[in-house]
């Protein structure tokens, strides 16, 4: 068994993320950092020219050396056209990903654009579809038709392309049958992954507004609820394994680069508003060429990163050396009770590694008090070593998952 210990000394991060912030149009309840962007704007070229620059310092640092999984998320990257290629073929020239990931909205997947990205060795396409009826997406304010998301997810699967098709519920119009539909319809396409969401009404958002001292029936914790234990039934009975509290997948075609985020790994996230979380070690290289970056304290034992530039100050190229970020520390307690919690969105029974290690952090009395009490609760099941591959451990439940603030939130909390 790998010392659990080993994921904090990582000198090279796993996983990278690209974000490209452009789109068609903002929809109604986004509150990504994304604009809506004309399809001949110079800001999205130069944007891409200045992530290549920045890929290209990455790779000097030795911080890419490692990594596994690329995923290009916005926004939606499909709208960068042949720039989103050009950016995939100079990706994959540094890193040669296991997994590559691009996120693509319906009206912007050209059938010439799934036949040009290959040459960028991306090997998945995930698509936002949403839903499969006409009327929901106008009030989502989608600007692609139930048909059309039908259509493209089938061309990318015709193209070679591992698909995931992201679908909410919970949203405007929507009635237990329609969402029986779009499940249906989802499953019908073949493909091997599905995400699955309810709708968040976030501040600020156009939705917000619209709902503004409205209610909201359609949008409550028990419709919620609802939907998603539909959702759980109707996939699994097609096939479906749910892997991770909103993704579910069939023929071991679950997203590694997801799991990464779930299992500890360190990333290096690139572009306005993307996230990174790196080791002490892998700070402190990238702290060393950029001096914006504060002082690492002595007792932390990971660092989450948030680039603060704007898209234009990017495009104007911006070096990753003179990026500014928004800089969290996180000491060894912090670390080990982040990974508790993240493990938690997971199906699979806490590693034995991550175990070892919180025991040795937070002590096995403790430790296992707050583990008993989350089984009294229901929010967790002990797995016994006859029944698990990895020994005797815990797994969330379906209420775990439904509750998961509260799950999360008493993890979380070990760390005090």
């Amino acid at each position: 068994m790998d010392s659990w210990q080993s994921k904090y000394n990582q000198t090279a991060t796993s996983a990278l993320y690209l974000h490209i912030p452009f789109c068609s149009q903002k929809c109604f309840y986004c509150d990504f950092s994304s604009w809506s962007t004309r399809q001949d704007d110079s800001r999205m070229n130069n944007y891409v020219k200045a992530l290549k620059h920045q890929l290209d310092e990455a790779a000097q640092l030795g911080l890419l050396s490692a990594t596994k999984t690329v995923y290009m998320g916005g926004g939606t990257p499909s709208l960068l056209g042949q720039d989103a290629v050009d950016l995939a073929q100079h990706t994959s020239a540094i890193v040669n990903p296991d997994e590559f990931s691009i996120e693509a909205n319906p009206d912007s997947l050209s059938d010439d654009l799934l036949a040009s990205l290959t040459t960028g060795g991306v090997t998945r396409v995930s698509l936002g579809v949403q839903s499969f009826n006409d009327n929901e997406l106008k009030k989502l304010g989608r600007i692609h038709s139930a048909d059309l998301a039908y259509d493209r997810v089938l061309a990318a699967k015709e193209h070679g392309y591992d698909v995931s098709v992201d679908l909410m519920c919970a949203i405007p119009e929507q009635t237990e049958s329609s969402w029986e539909f779009s499940l249906s319809r989802f499953i019908s396409l073949g493909v091997n992954h599905v995400s699955v969401y309810p709708l968040t009404i976030e501040d600020g958002t156009a939705l917000a507004k619209q709902t503004q001292d409205k209610d909201t029936p359609w949008n409550t914790y028990d419709v919620q609820a609802d939907r998603m234990q539909a959702a759980s039934k109707t996939l699994q009975a097609a096939g479906f394994e749910r892997y991770e509290v909103a993704s579910y997948a069939r023929n071991q075609k679950s997203c590694k680069h997801n799991k990464m985020y779930w299992t500890g790994e360190s990333y290096l996230g690139l572009g306005t508003s993307a996230a990174s979380m790196l080791t002490a070690a892998e700070y402190d290289v990238l702290a060393k060429v950029n001096t914006s970056l504060p002082n690492r304290p002595l007792n932390a034992e990971r660092a989450r990163l948030v680039v603060l530039d704007a898209p234009r100050k990017i495009a104007e190229g911006a070096s990753l050396f003179s990026t500014e970020f928004d800089v969290e520390f996180l000491t060894q307690k912090e670390a080990v009770a982040e990974d508790l919690m993240l493990h938690a969105r997971l199906m699979e029974p806490i590693s034995p590694a991550l175990l070892e290690e919180s025991e040795q952090i937070f002590g096995a009395l403790r430790l296992h008090d707050v583990f008993d009490a989350c089984v009294r609760d229901g929010l967790l099941v002990h797995v016994d070593a006859a029944n698990s591959r990895t020994g005797a451990s815990y797994k969330p439940t379906e209420k775990g998952w439904l509750l998961g603030n509260e799950l999360y939130g008493r993890l979380w909390d070990l760390r005090l």
